[in-house]
């Protein structure tokens, strides 16, 4: 059983890690340091949008319109911490 809660943890750090990442990628290119019509940064730009859109989306609904600055990877990293938090101190005691 500490396999599996292991394996939701790593998978909950990796997707705040993709969050972060997704977020610098695209300051970067809102700013023209990186350029999309290259196709390498296009693919990564993309499979990061697709990974990470579904559950920024819901997000964004409820968020008020700030302009160009866009709070929703925060409250969603926000959010998974808290869940790893509640994981690993109330499920995994209990499991374990």
């Amino acid at each position: 059983m500490y396999a599996v809660i292991w394996l939701i943890d790593t998978a909950l750090n990796l997707y705040i890690w993709a969050l972060i990442i997704s977020a610098i990628l695209s300051i970067l290119v809102s700013f023209g340091i990186l350029d999309t019509r290259n196709r390498l940064v296009w693919a990564v730009g993309d499979f990061f949008e697709r990974l990470t859109e579904p559950a920024l989306r819901p997000i964004r609904q409820f968020l008020p319109n700030l302009g160009g600055i866009d709070l929703s990877p925060l409250v969603l990293i926000l959010l998974l911490q808290a869940a790893r938090i509640f994981l690993s101190t109330t499920i995994a005691p209990l499991v374990l």
